[in-house]
């Protein structure tokens, strides 16, 4: 209501309609623009997200992380799947001695190796 008085004082009540009108059309010409550059860079990148897409990624980038940690987990099981060599499975060892001898020998190879456990000198 203030800023509503204060444009009242400033312009005039018959200021005001022409002012309103110039605001409104430059309003639809900015969006217009807004909607000619994202069809073009739509047609140069079909694989874009949508726009509310992209403005729930901007809010809730966590949320963007998780999908794709999600994806490449369930590539990678069906890679899993889809290997025709199959890995032996670990045995269960209690001896904490033994354990990091036998898992390093079923690591997988673009894995690192791990270091030497200190406790166990």
């Amino acid at each position: 209501m203030v800023v509503v008085a204060v444009v009242l004082l400033l312009l005039g009540p018959d200021k005001l309609p022409e002012v309103a009108h110039k605001l409104g059309s430059s309003w639809r010409a900015l969006k217009r623009l807004q909607e000619k550059v994202e069809s073009e860079v739509r047609s140069a990148i079909p694989d874009l997200p949508s726009t509310g897409d992209i403005a729930r990624i901007a809010r809730s980038p966590v949320n963007l992380l998780n999908q794709l940690a999600d994806r490449v987990d369930a590539n990678e099981a069906n890679a899993a799947l889809n290997d025709t060599v199959e890995e032996p499975a670990a045995p269960l060892i209690a001896d904490p001695v033994v354990a990091p001898k036998v898992a390093s020998s079923v690591r997988r190879e673009d894995t690192p190796p791990l270091p030497p456990d200190p406790s166990l000198n």
